[in-house]
């Protein structure tokens, strides 16, 4: 069976988010697919949330923000968008081969 997946946003994802993800991870003992974003993410944790959460055991240590600094596609002609879309690719890559390094990635089209 498949775990359900949740998917926590607000803006900053530092604060609000954080300890809704951290609270389910702890709570469905790894029977839930649990995420975090934000709508503006940024550039750290809220350290009075991440005080909190410590106080009560529970870490942010798992917590990390990759920000992919890419030009938005809208407007641009193809083969600008092309591009980025590599870029998007490179990116993905990388952060699959970091995360599940035994993955066999095909070829990028």
């Amino acid at each position: 069976m498949t775990p359900p997946v949740v998917l926590f946003a607000c803006v900053h994802n530092g604060g609000r988010s954080l300890a809704a993800k951290v609270l389910t991870a702890h709570y469905g003992q790894g029977r839930v697919d649990v995420r975090s974003a934000g709508s503006e993410p940024g550039d750290s944790l809220n350290p009075a949330v991440v005080q909190v959460l410590e106080e009560r055991g529970l870490s942010t240590a798992g917590e990390r923000m990759i920000d992919w600094p890419l030009d938005d596609p809208k407007g641009q002609p193809l083969e600008v968008v092309r591009r980025i879309v590599d870029q998007v690719d490179d990116r993905v890559r990388d952060l699959l081969a970091e995360l599940v390094p035994d993955l066999q990635l095909p070829p990028r089209s």
